[in-house]
Parts: structure tokens; C-alpha cells; sequence
């Protein structure tokens, strides 16, 4: 599984903890705190691997062997 993989499951987890309603104000703050988090590393991968996507496309106007 990737890093990717990973950080969007416990993200998954965590908003159904949230959703739930079975957390106290503090756990509940804590956990938002935590997926805001989660979500920005996403955010980060995302970019890492368009940013790799392109780096790796040929050029304009350049075509690609099969």
C-alpha cells in the first residue's frame, strides 16, 4: 500500500469516528485537528506525484514509441 493509501484510509476512519457523534468536544477538536493534518499531506502527495507525472510526459510535440 502506498503512503497515499494510507493517509486517505485514516482520514476515511477518522471522519466516520467524527461522524459518529460518539466523541467528547476535546476528542472531536483533536480529531478535526487531525484530518485537517491528513488532508494536507494528501494535498502534498498529490502535488509530488503531478509534479512527477510531468517531469516523466514527453515533451510537447513529442511523440511517444510504442
Amino acid at each position: 500500500m502506498s503512503d497515499l493509501d494510507g493517509l486517505i484510509r485514516e482520514l476515511e476512519e477518522s471522519a466516520a469516528r467524527l461522524r459518529a457523534g460518539e466523541l467528547d468536544a476535546v476528542q472531536a477538536a483533536e480529531l478535526v485537528e487531525r484530518c485537517a493534518e491528513l488532508a494536507a499531506r494528501v494535498g502534498a502527495e498529490l502535488d509530488r506525484a503531478g509534479r512527477e507525472a510531468e517531469r516523466d510526459a514527453p515533451a510537447e510535440g513529442q511523440e511517444q514509441l510504442l
